[in-house]
């Protein structure tokens, strides 16, 4: 078993439906979600011209290697109605490993740590709420200091708060 971190967005249709059939599907067919971020409503990041976003951190516990990861990752989003048209485009859902562990791999299609996380508020401020003092594998920097030093000024702000672990463990 080991812990991964995942980013949850979208910016379509029931926002908040969605990251709560996201939650349940990563549940079922992932691992046990250990720890969930606030749900933080966040200005679109790479092509401003969309509505904004639904952003939300999640802690999973897995037995599955990082590339089967990947795999059922995608096959949640297809089947939650998320197409890949288009790069940084608005999507219905929109899930990326973060962390695999404290793993670090190049492959061809997947690169862990994600390789944007310092440059993003919109990962970094949900992540830091739950894995604030984490060191990041690469940057070996807290998670906590690579959002105090990020040059991203896009807008992150609270939408819903945190489940409470009661809520977490039942409502997911």
């Amino acid at each position: 078993m080991i812990f991964t971190y995942l980013l949850l967005g979208t910016n379509l249709g029931d926002r908040l439906g969605q990251l709560d059939r996201a939650r349940r599907a990563i549940a079922e067919r992932v691992g046990e979600l250990v720890t969930c971020s606030a749900v933080y409503e966040t200005q679109a990041w790479g092509n401003p011209d969309q509505p904004d976003y639904l952003n939300q951190v999640i802690r999973v516990r897995t037995p599955l290697a990082a590339t089967d990861l990947l795999d059922i990752v995608h096959e949640i989003e297809k089947a939650l109605g998320r197409d890949r048209k288009e790069k940084w485009g608005a999507r219905v859902i929109d899930i990326d490993i973060l962390f695999y562990g404290e793993e670090i791999i190049e492959a061809k299609n997947l690169h862990i740590p994600h390789p944007h996380i310092h440059e993003r508020r919109f990962v970094l401020v949900p992540l830091a709420e739950i894995a604030g003092p984490f060191i990041h594998p690469t940057l070996l920097q807290p998670i906590s200091r690579l959002l105090e030093t990020t040059t991203d000024t896009l807008g992150v702000n609270l939408h819903q708060p945190a489940p409470t672990a009661e809520k977490s463990t039942h409502g997911i």
